[in-house]
């Protein structure tokens, strides 16, 4: 896409690996003078006065070693006056439990309108503790109909379902 549009900055977590496609999007990147702006946990980004994102996760600090990609992607926290969406990219049960416990003395952070379910709503995620302490009023997970994964998992499908969130 970066090819293709026209794009001032993009926003990255410290890599866990160095992969093939990495390496591809630093090229473009150097090629399109892009700015790289790198996020990890407990940062803020704003765009407008009334709009920002909290950064929750990675803790670049302490990657997770397992399923790098995944476990380390970016969770982040939209918010817009009184509207808040969570983003929790492609993060597994482990991660999960990591950024919990970061944000021990203020779970209240992971209350919001929307939540985006993480990775596909695949069995690896999407916890009822986590999902507990969410609190959405919609779930939205991005799959692809009859994809070769079998996403999203029936038992992830059954605890949005018991929350009575939207799922769309």
């Amino acid at each position: 896409m970066m090819e293709k549009l026209k794009v001032k900055h993009v926003v990255i977590s410290k890599q866990g690996i160095d992969s093939e496609n990495y390496k591809k999007f630093k090229e473009i990147v150097k090629k399109k003078k892009i700015k790289i702006i790198c996020v990890g946990a407990m940062q803020r980004l704003k765009i407008e006065s009334d709009l920002y994102f909290e950064i929750l996760w990675p803790n670049n600090e302490n990657l997770i070693p397992e399923n790098v990609l995944n476990n380390n992607s970016i969770v982040c926290k939209l918010y817009y006056k009184n509207f808040s969406m969570l983003f929790t990219g492609d993060i597994e049960e482990i991660a999960e439990k990591q950024i919990l416990n970061l944000y021990k003395n203020n779970l209240k952070i992971f209350h919001s309108t929307i939540l985006k379910v993480a990775h596909h709503g695949s069995k690896t995620s999407s916890t009822q503790e986590f999902l507990d302490i969410v609190k959405p009023k919609i779930a939205l997970i991005g799959v692809g109909e009859n994809n070769k994964f079998g996403h999203p998992n029936h038992e992830v499908l059954e605890r949005i379902e018991n929350m009575r969130s939207q799922n769309i």
